[in-house]
């Protein structure tokens, strides 16, 4: 198979568009992949590659102060990475509406790994369109990465501004872990290695525990990677491009919760 890829912005948006030679002009399910920290829309390319075999046409954004919108990492402990991730959040609309507004989208899928897994879960809290997901090394709750960040900054001594919970205020309700009703009975694959030690497991099995046996949390399909740390390999993004095409047809207004 022969694929079509063009680098475009959508607003001010570096994107990376990939799909069927043969499909170019068809009205195709649509899939968002967000790369993760301090990487780009091109490391993710092979899974872009993949999912557009399946019949997909797929965006690939560089999220802010990534790729071609590089910027130097703040000295506040991770105040980059949230910045990041709201901007994703942010910016999602406007990559959506281009497709839609061009009749070429015909229903909407959202995927990403690491940071691009955290902000997948949170479009899930907010956006109802979105027919099935997937987070790979990503991290449902927000809330629970941010204590985590205070934790290690505790212990080495590194401050952090007094009123950091406000500024990050607005992850309360992007939260999917506080708000899992918001899944909604739609497909979810979870991917997350035993040995990750950037976004260790703990949260995520906990998550699943607790709504895997919920209506809204039926469809989640939760896939551990035995002795696995922070990399995808070849054969995970197999499985993602399996999971949203067994999903390509599914609309996500008619789900039976």
């Amino acid at each position: 198979m022969k694929f079509k890829i063009v680098k475009r912005k959508i607003k001010d948006i570096p994107v990376l568009e990939i799909v069927d030679k043969t499909k170019v002009d068809h009205k195709l399910p649509l899939v968002i992949y967000y790369h993760g920290w301090q990487t780009s829309k091109e490391l993710v390319l092979t899974q872009g590659r993949k999912l557009a075999s399946q019949g997909f046409r797929v965006c690939l954004p560089d999220a802010p102060n990534h790729g071609e919108r590089h910027q130097n990492v703040s000295s506040v402990i991770s105040l980059t990475f949230w910045n990041s991730v709201q901007g994703n959040l942010a910016e999602y609309e406007y990559l959506r509406d281009h497709y839609v507004s061009q009749g070429i989208t015909s229903n909407l899928f959202v995927g990403g790994v690491s940071m691009g897994g955290i902000t997948t879960c949170a479009l899930l809290t907010h956006h109802t369109e979105i027919t099935a997901a997937a987070s790979i090394m990503g991290e449902p709750s927000p809330l629970h990465f941010r204590m985590r960040t205070i934790e290690r900054a505790t212990e080495r001594q590194i401050k952090l501004p007094s009123d950091y919970g406000d500024l990050l205020s607005w992850q309360d309700r992007y939260d999917l872990a506080e708000n899992p009703e918001t899944l909604a009975g739609r497909p979810l694959y979870i991917w997350h290695g035993t040995e990750d030690y950037k976004i260790p497991i703990e949260s995520v099995q906990t998550f699943v525990k607790k709504n895997q046996n919920q209506a809204h949390g039926a469809r989640i399909q939760f896939e551990i990677g035995t002795n696995e740390g922070h990399l995808v390999q070849i054969p995970i993004m197999d499985k993602v491009a399996q999971f949203f095409a067994e999903n390509k047809t599914l609309d996500s207004s008619k789900l039976d919760i």
